[in-house]
């Protein structure tokens, strides 16, 4: 029996689908899944095949994306200093007294506590191969020393409402009493640690008036009051206020401003492995976004772009806060992001964060379907993360350290196989000569796995375990693996959750 037969068993086969795994060594067919949500949001203005002179990420940045699995999304901004949950979302539905004072909230902030080795530290120790970081959320301000100015803003308190107003500043880190660039000090950081770079940018722009009215904007034109996701946030609490549309050249210069700051994030800090675009512009402005993708692969090819906003132009897009019942109907690769408190930034409850058992299954399940896992904490107004969450991090991280060889840089099986039941998830090598079988609740004295029939010579270990496991087979039953008296205790367990079954060609 050859190394494929050994992993797949004909009856096994039988069960896949017709489709098969991708090929490794060429980009598959590239569409993004009708069902994204951001997708549905641009498919009527941007083409479905992106023009001829684009190019996507390498095969090898795509294999990299593949092989890391797993990593931590930190969203961090002025929304902290005020311990506000879900990000800059409540300041859609802030009063215009309570919104002019939220703006000026910068001035005085110095988060004392931040100190990128430390983060960094702690997204080693949690297992992580990647960090995502905000550098600019919707807000509008900006976590790193731009050299760009915004030049239109809101005056919330002006005589008689709202007002548009000229100013010139930049609306970022460097104009509060800390002083830092904090995305420069953590990509240093994690190029010391050989750790990939995700920075995340927002599309749009709330704090420059010049942004109106794309993806939300508290200032909405005549037009755009009546789409229906605007009229959704404002049935939720959002205040918008109706400003006239903008003239070509503000338009001009948003999207000038948007293309300089790309292109700084892009050129300061060494290689970027994915840049986590969020949100959309709309239609007016797609021929000039489309420009800025194409600069993009100038001054970084390999970048992974997120398919916010650009639709079938990204190389990944990220399932929020659920990890897909089944293999996602795309050939894009996917990265599910999920708060491991109630949102993305900081959340002082200890009772609502999930569990290092919670990161672990849903890591396991979103691998075994081909995918990868991002969970999402956030620190303080100091710059310091929720104790708590930091603990369910290096559990995960401690589980990783025993289980990682199923998990880092695995392939799902095909079709079907990734899964028997609720209960036990699959991967695979890449060279095809192993599976691992994670049964996410103890087996007790046997597992039976029904899909697989290793060789006569196969050797089946349990990770963390050093003695091999007895196993046969069956065509009744299929494979079963003895689990020895020893480890019925816990305490002799390898580990607390979804145990690693290694089977492994002679």
């Amino acid at each position: 029996m050859n190394r494929r037969d050994f992993l797949f068993s004909s009856a096994a086969v039988s069960l896949a689908s017709a489709s098969s795994a991708w090929p490794q060594t060429a980009l598959p067919p590239h569409h993004l899944p009708a069902s994204d949500v951001h997708y549905q949001r641009t498919r009527s203005y941007v083409e479905e095949t992106p023009v001829p002179e684009y190019r996507w990420a390498s095969d090898a940045a795509y294999e990299r994306f593949r092989d890391m699995k797993f990593g931590v999304r930190v969203h961090w901004g002025i929304y902290s200093i005020e311990g506000l949950p879900n990000e800059s979302w409540p300041f859609l539905a802030k009063s215009f007294q309570e919104r002019a004072a939220y703006n000026e909230l910068y001035k005085t902030w110095n988060p004392s506590g931040f100190d990128a080795d430390t983060w960094l530290d702690l997204f080693q120790a949690g297992g992580a191969k990647m960090f995502s970081f905000t550098t600019k959320h919707h807000e509008g301000f900006s976590m790193y020393d731009t050299q760009t100015r915004v030049q239109s803003r809101v005056d919330w308190l002006a005589q008689g409402g709202p007002q548009i107003v000229p100013c010139d500043l930049a609306y970022s880190i460097m104009e509060t009493p800390l002083r830092r660039d904090v995305v420069a000090e953590l990509c240093a950081a994690a190029h010391k640690r050989e750790m990939a770079v995700d920075l995340y940018f927002s599309h749009p722009d709330w704090y420059d008036a010049d942004f109106r009215p794309y993806a939300f904007h508290p200032l909405q034109t005549a037009d755009s009051i009546t789409d229906r996701a605007v009229q959704a946030r404002q049935r939720q609490g959002a205040i918008f206020t109706v400003a006239p549309d903008p003239s070509p050249a503000e338009a001009s210069r948003m999207m000038l401003r948007h293309r300089a700051q790309v292109t700084e994030l892009l050129t300061r800090y060494g290689r970027i492995d994915m840049l986590g675009l969020d949100q959309w512009l709309g239609p007016a402005v797609w021929p000039e976004l489309r420009k800025t993708l194409l600069k993009i692969r100038t001054l970084q090819p390999d970048v992974m772009l997120r398919a916010r906003g650009i639709g079938n132009y990204g190389d990944y897009f990220t399932p929020e806060r659920f990890v897909p019942g089944g293999k996602e109907n795309s050939s894009v690769p996917w990265f599910v992001i999920y708060p491991l408190g109630t949102s993305f930034s900081y959340d002082p409850d200890p009772a609502k964060y999930k569990g290092g058992e919670w990161i672990v299954h849903n890591l396991v399940d979103a691998v075994a379907k081909g995918g990868n896992f991002m969970v999402g904490i956030g620190p303080d107004g100091s710059g310091r993360f929720a104790p708590e969450a930091a603990r369910q991090l290096k559990q995960a991280g401690g589980w990783l350290r025993v289980n990682g060889e199923g998990i880092y840089a695995t392939r799902p099986r095909p079709g079907e196989l990734w899964h028997e039941g609720d209960t036990v998830r699959y991967t695979v090598a890449k060279d095809q000569s192993t599976t691992y079988a994670f049964a996410l609740s103890w087996p007790g004295k046997s597992l039976s796995l029904r899909t697989i029939r290793p060789m006569a010579s196969s050797v089946v270990t349990m990770l963390g375990f050093k003695t091999a496991l007895a196993w046969s087979w069956d065509a009744a039953s299929g494979t079963t693996i003895r689990l020895p008296d020893e480890l019925q205790d816990e305490e002799h367990r390898p580990c607390s959750w979804a145990w690693v079954f290694k089977i492994a060609a002679s």
